[in-house]
């Protein structure tokens, strides 16, 4: 293999690399869009007020007592005034997302101004960024916060009673009512634009940590070494060409003068004799300097 062949080969292993890269890229940024939801099938996507409870029959801080769903109280445990019992979804808050299950009934009389989900104290402290206060079961350190604006997603339905669409008040009593036509499913299209802020700073993140894939440089040497051999070869074909050209000029020269001495000397035949031969000699020599070059010419 000539060090061209060499050269363009590596040429083309080069290219081929970076191809790959490019589709391995593709295909991680096909991976992170599903991380976060985008194109997933789900029963229902709203936004509501969302406010926070915490009953562990303890009949503090306005304790009504266990959970309508028999279920203790727990993280990730909220209520619905209308949802079935055992609903399962999620909330965003500020690109934190955070799971529950309806677990109990309410808010009551918040419900007609709009609060249409109450969520356990843990996840509500963990989304405002306080602290539960296992004492009075209330969340301190966020700022006063009681009430906050969510987006919620439904991923599953209870079985049970309840209206499987967006939520209403709990007065109306739709929580004890067979559900006939339930919303159509819906596809996330995207997440609230917080939460979309959030996945793009982590890739932007991820991407800078990440140890740089360069290109592997073509060594100098091996340009030069490549530049080299094409210039030896075209010196080569030009000496003999240059050299094809001479051997011509010389059989002219000789056969004009051989011709010149042949006419003055008519009549003499060792004179014709001899220019006879040189004219051969000179023939014989230029046809074997045409044969060499290109001999050599093939075999480069």
């Amino acid at each position: 293999m000539t060090s061209t062949t060499r050269l363009l080969t590596r040429i083309a292993t080069v290219t081929m690399g970076l191809t790959l890269a490019g589709a391995a890229a593709v295909a991680t940024s096909g991976a992170a869009s599903a991380d976060r939801g985008e194109g997933r099938k789900v029963m229902l996507k709203g936004s509501t007020t969302a406010s926070y409870f915490w009953d562990d029959a303890s009949g503090r801080n306005g304790d009504t007592g266990l959970p309508a769903s028999g279920k203790p109280m727990q993280k990730g445990l909220a209520a619905s005034p209308s949802w079935p019992l055992m609903t399962e979804g999620y909330v965003v808050y500020k690109g934190k997302k955070a799971p529950f299950f309806v677990g109990d009934r309410g808010p009551g009389e918040p419900s007609n101004r709009g609060i249409m989900l109450d969520l356990d104290a843990k996840t509500f402290a963990e989304l405002t960024g306080g602290k539960f206060n296992r004492d009075t079961l209330a969340v301190n350190g966020n700022g006063g916060k009681g009430h906050i604006k969510v987006q919620y997603v439904i991923t599953k339905w209870g079985k049970g009673v309840g209206k499987k669409n967006h939520p209403v008040p709990f007065e109306t009593r739709a929580w004890s009512k067979k559900d006939k036509n339930p919303a159509e499913p819906v596809v996330l299209k995207n997440e609230d634009k917080a939460s979309k802020k959030k996945a793009k700073n982590k890739k932007t993140e991820a991407k800078k940590a990440a140890p740089k894939k360069t290109a592997p440089k073509i060594e100098d040497e091996a340009v030069k070494k490549a530049a080299a051999a094409v210039t030896a070869q075209a010196e080569s074909k030009v000496a003999e060409s240059t050299q094809a050209e001479k051997a011509a000029e010389t059989a002219e020269t000789v056969q004009t003068a051989t011709v010149a001495a042949s006419t003055e000397q008519t009549g003499n035949s060792s004179g014709v004799a001899l220019a006879a031969l040189i004219v051969v000699g000179s023939a014989g020599y230029v046809g074997s300097t045409l044969l060499a070059g290109r001999t050599a010419t093939k075999r480069s």
